[in-house]
């Protein structure tokens, strides 16, 4: 399983504002219902199978698009682990149980 974040950024838009882009990528998010996926401030976090979290990264990319932006900048980075299973829990509990 692996964990990516990505952070979509919708450029020449008709304001500084991005929360109504990102309720509209919350909304496609929740379209796929077989990834979970955690909302932060700066990016949104994926956990799924590789092949499955690039599909759904490509649906969202596109969305801005659809909503008016006339350019849109993706950055993704992707965890990918497979000596053991990993999950977004996982991965803060092994943290806190060394603080």
């Amino acid at each position: 399983m692996a964990i990516a974040e990505f952070t979509i950024i919708p450029i020449g838009t008709a304001t500084t504002s991005l929360s109504g882009y990102v309720a509209d990528l919350h909304k496609e998010l929740e379209r796929h219902e077989d990834i979970r996926f955690q909302m932060t401030p700066m990016g949104t976090i994926l956990e799924g199978p590789l092949d499955r979290l690039f599909e759904v990264i490509r649906a969202v990319h596109e969305v801005p698009f659809l909503h008016g932006a006339a350019r849109v900048s993706t950055s993704i980075k992707i965890d990918d682990r497979r000596d053991k299973h990993a999950s977004m829990e996982q991965k803060m509990q092994s943290v806190a149980d060394k603080l």
